[in-house]
């Protein structure tokens, strides 16, 4: 591929970021693109696309045999186009090419997802790995399977029913109508009734705050969500209002993290933050219910006439960050914050940092949906988050 010098940058942080990286974060899209790419190449051998007739062909479409190419990042379940009646024995090059420069492939598909897959982007890729010109109905066909495979798992049916689902949100940075604006990435994580995580939803939208939750929210509840016995969130505006509309019985658990970092902004001065924020944390790590609210109260009563703008809003927000006490103790550290969605946010943003600014709001969609589809397989086929009553 010709590269011009903003490429060039931009395939040196992602080369820092991601081609050393022992975890198979675009497996599932490797896979599409080099199957796609072989149907290419087997086109191109025959010498007519699919259900189109020729006298010149070159041979018939025989269907295909499955394949697992292993590499650094893991096993790729391909699909190795045949042919038969041809004159010559035909083999897909670009599965050969896959292996030998896997790390390319990786940095391009990287760089696709930065790019929001522009049509040039995509049909240097395909060129790349066909060895060949390649048609703008074959770039959009890749582009639309890459998106396919991503929407499948946003929309998936959730079965079975998870008893605690967390809740967050990050921004990042997009263009839109001529200007620069937040786009709020939502994310829901669910801990099934056997004690799995798995990520539930993830939507990206411009739109109003409560609005945005309340359709996300809606989407989870007709994907089937039920089971729900606890939502454990950080304080979003319009998310509570959500919550209420959609899933008016369930209870509300608010980031005991977050209400400790909320409680500094009430200090009367910077050298009493860290103070307050082990006060804040003393209380949450109390032995049980009445502990924490005995807890409170001393709280309340030391701080009235040192820091009486913290006093009062303890007063008012500390009976949000209790649910948690009525649930299995072993639990309590686990859902009481939404540590879990946290360190999603990071990873995330280790991958979209090199993006810098994301051309639309679908690309910026699609890079973590990818991330988040392949931490959820790694959830749901490794070692279970929590163990569950009566185990």
């Amino acid at each position: 591929m010709n590269l011009d010098k903003t490429d060039i940058s931009i395939v040196n942080d992602i080369l820092e970021s991601l081609s050393n990286q022992s975890n198979p974060d675009l497996n599932p899209v490797i896979e599409q693109l080099l199957n796609l790419a072989a149907l290419m190449q087997r086109e191109k051998f025959i010498g007519v696309a699919a259900y189109e007739r020729s006298e010149d062909r070159q041979g018939y479409a025989n269907g295909f045999k499955p394949k697992t190419m292993h590499t650094r990042s893991g096993p790729l379940k391909l699909q190795v186009p045949q042919v038969r009646g041809g004159d010559e024995d035909f083999y897909p090059s670009c599965f050969e090419k896959g292996v030998r420069s896997e790390r390319a492939l990786k940095l391009t598909l990287a760089e696709m997802y930065v790019q929001g897959i522009s049509t040039r982007k995509v049909k240097a890729v395909t060129e790349e790995l066909c060895g060949m010109k390649v048609s703008s109905s074959q770039v959009s066909r890749a582009s639309k399977l890459l998106d396919k495979e991503l929407e499948k798992f946003r929309n998936r049916p959730l079965e079975g029913a998870y008893k605690y689902l967390f809740l967050d949100a990050h921004y990042e940075k997009v263009r839109h109508a001529g200007s620069v604006v937040s786009l709020a990435v939502l994310k829901a994580i669910g801990v099934a009734s056997d004690g799995t995580r798995e990520v539930l939803g993830v939507s990206a939208s411009l739109s109003e705050a409560e609005v945005h939750w309340r359709g996300f929210l809606g989407s989870l509840h007709d994907r089937g969500l039920k089971g729900i016995e606890l939502f454990t969130s950080d304080d979003h505006a319009g998310l509570k209002n959500a919550l209420r509309a959609v899933f008016p019985s369930v209870p509300w658990q608010r980031c005991t993290f977050h209400l400790a970092q909320n409680a500094q902004a009430y200090a009367p001065k910077k050298s009493m933050k860290p103070e307050i924020a082990q006060v804040m944390r003393d209380i949450y790590n109390s032995p049980s219910l009445e502990e924490a609210r005995e807890g409170v109260k001393r709280v309340i009563g030391r701080y009235a006439e040192s820091a009486p703008k913290f006093a009062e809003w303890l007063e008012e927000n500390a009976e949000e960050g209790f649910l948690f006490f009525k649930f299995d103790r072993s639990h309590w550290k686990k859902i009481r914050t939404v540590n879990v969605v946290e360190r999603l946010h990071a990873e995330i943003r280790r991958r979209t940092r090199v993006a810098r600014l994301f051309p639309n709001e679908e690309s910026c969609l699609r890079l973590v949906s990818a991330v988040l589809q392949e931490i959820h397989e790694g959830w749901v086929s490794g070692r279970r988050y929590m163990k569950m009553e009566g185990e």
